[in-house]
């Protein structure tokens, strides 16, 4: 019988030691070169990726937001200034001689303009301004329309005023965007008269 010297008998587990060095090999290799060019390639695909995600997210919701909000907070401003315009209007009617026409209250009106957007209709006469003077019935109470022989004098005093912003269209950013302009709401703003300005004693009144 041959005894073999500083050898260990044959097993098994050694028909796998080599495959097992060999997977081991494959792996080691595959993470070094994980960290090369495909890498690269993969982080690029992704910054792509996220370029076009923002892109979308930009174009879609937030430049329509951030025009919404400006056109609201315009709106608003413009409605604010309008509701102080025909309360100065109904004001200086108050404070002033009854005219037929009403024309001394718009020629007040459009040189008073307050600085808001679309001002200029107002001024040019795009946005109608309305006057209309009452009286009140004696035997009712309820307001009639005002009416009167002359124009400007102590003999001619209404009861009331209303003052009013008609036709008036919101047209920024509208027209930019190729939309209808926004009608708004008639303005009114009425007042008791305060003498109309005039002076029984003097026998004047202020135009």
């Amino acid at each position: 019988m041959r005894i073999l010297v500083g050898r260990t008998p044959w097993s098994a587990a050694d028909a796998l030691v080599g495959p097992l060095r060999r997977v081991q090999r494959f792996a080691a290799g595959w993470r070094r070169r994980a960290g090369g060019p495909a890498s690269s390639s993969l982080r690029r695909s992704e910054s792509g990726q996220t370029a076009v995600e923002y892109g979308i997210l930009y174009a879609g919701v937030i430049v329509p937001l951030t025009f919404a909000i400006i056109f609201v907070a315009e709106m608003l401003w413009v409605w604010h200034s309008v509701v102080d315009f025909t309360r100065d209007g109904a004001a200086y009617a108050a404070t002033h001689c009854w005219s037929a026409d009403g024309q001394n209250v718009r020629t007040y009106m459009q040189t008073h303009v307050p600085r808001m957007i679309d001002m200029d209709q107002f001024q040019q006469g795009q946005a109608q301004i309305a006057v209309q003077y009452y009286s009140r019935d004696p035997d009712t109470g309820s307001l009639i329309d005002f009416t009167c022989d002359g124009d400007c004098t102590v003999d001619c005093i209404p009861d009331a005023v209303t003052v009013s912003i008609q036709t008036y269209e919101f047209r920024r950013f509208v027209n930019f965007l190729g939309l209808p302009p926004v009608v708004i709401p008639d303005f009114h703003s009425s007042l008791p008269m305060e003498s109309a300005g005039c002076d029984p004693e003097q026998g004047t009144c202020l135009p």
